[in-house]
């Protein structure tokens, strides 16, 4: 049986606001932030990195294993992908964390014999899966059986409740390789800090909107994080907690929300970020409007960037989707502070009253505009490149 709650779409300047993005900015508000990624979502990107995994530890610290598909995708192929170790840990209780380890099915439930049950989170350490039973082929039974025999693998409970910041998991963190992960959407910011301090490879889950995080957008420009190859900004389905009451659609008991802008982020080299854009539009005064307050114009679709500007532009945050730093130059974000910092000019005092009192919108300096048919026009967040000649590169 599928149920749907249904909200409404419309159209926001170059910004497609839907009832998805509502409730991801819910989830972020009441720090409801687990969303499980889907097998098939995880399967179509970790594809492309194969070779990325051999020898390596992987972490898994946003993931209880009881309910994970990157524990599911990473220990189903751990052999395939050649890994040292993987790692699980998960924060707090899991819904059935206090079962005995049937972990994928015949779970047995742990009764105290005194007082309240202890319901902790947990630590998985994988070093090697076979098949246990012998019927010939390797499943999450195997594992179970392995995990329960306590041999070569580990699970054990976490002292705290699993936060990727409490200090047992940044030791384990320390030890890993690649991180590879869904982390809390509240908390992507801190998150990403955390790797980039730690000098980790990773792959891991956010919505578009962070490229405009101050703590995001300089990895981006500096080269040291990028898109993945999948899932490049599209809406998804997550499952989410029962418990939780905003959601899209049950399916077959389950909830899930559909979330809008999701993307991988990573560090790991991939294919795409190496392949030039094909542009084939030739710059044209009537099509490209000039901003009022840098000497840049504004490009509204990326499949429109003009072959022949040789100047600053500033083109939707979609471009990273596309962006390689062979081809193109990241100047900066038009938004806010970080559109000063780069150049962009305050408001006219005539263009800020006009914004504030007419459209009844803020108008904050460091935001790129323009004047259309009187009007002041100001596009969603843009960042501003150019184009890299070829005695440049």
């Amino acid at each position: 049986m599928c149920k749907f709650r249904l909200g409404e779409h419309r159209k926001d300047g170059d910004k497609f606001v839907t009832m998805a993005q509502t409730g991801l900015h819910n989830a972020k508000n009441q720090k409801k932030d687990e969303f499980y990624t889907q097998l098939e979502d995880i399967e179509k990107e970790l594809k492309h990195y194969k070779d990325k995994f051999r020898g390596k530890v992987v972490f898994c610290n946003c993931d209880d294993p009881y309910e994970s598909n990157f524990f599911r995708y990473f220990v189903l192929n751990f052999n395939s992908l050649e890994l040292k170790q993987l790692i699980t840990t998960s924060y707090k209780p899991s819904p059935i964390a206090n079962t005995q380890l049937g972990l994928f099915g015949d779970n047995k439930t742990v009764v105290e014999p005194k007082g309240r049950p202890k319901v902790t989170a947990n630590k998985f350490i994988i070093n090697e899966t076979h098949d246990v039973d012998g019927d010939g082929a390797f499943n999450l039974k195997d594992v179970a059986e392995q995990l329960r025999a306590n041999k070569n693998n580990e699970w054990a409970p976490l002292v705290g409740d699993g936060d990727f910041r409490s200090a047992e998991c940044v030791e384990l963190l320390k030890e890993v390789d690649v991180v590879v992960t869904n982390p809390p959407f509240s908390l992507f910011r801190e998150y990403v800090t955390q790797l980039i301090s730690h000098e980790k490879k990773f792959l891991i889950i956010g919505n578009i909107n962070a490229i405009t995080y101050r703590e995001i957008f300089p990895l981006i420009k500096e080269d040291k994080m990028w898109i993945g190859e999948s899932m490049n900004g599209s809406n998804r389905w997550f499952q989410i907690p029962n418990s939780y009451n905003s959601y899209h659609k049950i399916e077959n008991g389950k909830k899930y929300a559909f979330v809008a802008g999701v993307m991988w982020f990573t560090n790991l080299d991939t294919r795409k970020r190496h392949e030039n854009l094909t542009m084939y539009k030739k710059y044209t005064p009537g099509e490209y409007p000039h901003y009022e307050n840098i000497d840049a114009i504004d490009v509204s679709k990326v499949n429109d960037i003009p072959i022949d500007w040789e100047g600053i532009m500033g083109v939707p945050i979609s471009f990273v989707n596309k962006y390689n730093p062979d081809q193109f130059e990241i100047i900066g974000l038009g938004i806010s502070n970080s559109g000063i910092e780069v150049g962009v000019r305050p408001y006219k005092l005539e263009h800020k009253k006009y914004r504030k009192e007419v459209q009844k919108r803020g108008a904050v300096d460091g935001d790129l505009y323009m004047i259309t048919n009187g009007v002041v026009d100001v596009p969603y967040a843009r960042i501003l490149i150019k184009q890299k000649l070829k005695n440049e590169n």
